[in-house]
């Protein structure tokens, strides 16, 4: 067993990613609509048989890496993570319980970023959403106040708006807990807080929202 966990390590190392592509396909992370956006056109690895889209997964690691150097730049406590969809509201609970950073879970109020009178009006200096489309108010304020936009974008979303994409399945349980467990464990690390990757103990599993 020992053995063949150092050869994942060392395949691992091998193309670069921060897990294994096999990690990725296991959560579902891969599995894209049936609908393609020509904004996410360069994300999309082939098309099933099905019409399914397939993500590319290394490109999903890839932008996770560059959201974590990112996120770091910014105090925890002046970004706001938000998610309308139910399957994203434990995973960024959990990102802010690691990282400081503040949720905004379930319904998006209008005017929360751009009405000083508005009940729990916030002032982020970064937004990050769990789906641009779901999200579409979030991002309409943050573009109204021009602040800069992180956005996980499956291949039906559209990109306008955003500084930074991550390419993934935004819909799935087990992927989105996955993607922001990884995007946790990158900026940490990037904030020093953890020197490797295999530093963060929490299992995936308690980024998973409950059925």
């Amino acid at each position: 067993m020992a053995e063949e966990n150092k050869e994942k390590e060392e395949k691992k190392e091998d193309n670069g990613m921060t897990i294994s592509e096999e990690t990725y396909m296991t959560s579902g992370a891969h599995i894209g609509t049936r609908q393609k956006t020509a904004d996410i056109k360069d994300f999309i690895y082939k098309v099933r048989n099905d019409g399914l889209y397939i993500i590319d997964v290394k490109k999903t690691d890839e932008r996770i890496k560059v959201a974590g150097k990112f996120i770091s730049k910014y105090d925890p406590k002046n970004i706001l993570i938000v998610s309308v969809r139910q399957y994203g509201q434990k995973p960024i609970k959990k990102l802010s319980e690691h990282t400081g950073i503040s949720v905004l879970d379930g319904r998006f109020r209008p005017g929360t970023l751009t009405n000083p009178n508005a009940k729990g009006f916030l002032e982020p200096e970064l937004l990050i959403l769990t789906d641009p489309l779901a999200d579409a108010q979030a991002l309409h304020e943050a573009e109204n106040i021009g602040i800069p936009v992180i956005g996980l974008c499956d291949t039906n979303n559209e990109t306008k708006f955003l500084d930074l994409v991550i390419p993934t399945n935004n819909k799935g349980r087990r992927a989105l807990a996955l993607v922001y467990w990884l995007l946790t464990r990158a900026i940490l690390k990037e904030q020093g807080k953890i020197k490797k990757y295999e530093d963060f103990n929490p299992p995936v599993e308690d980024f998973e929202a409950e059925i």
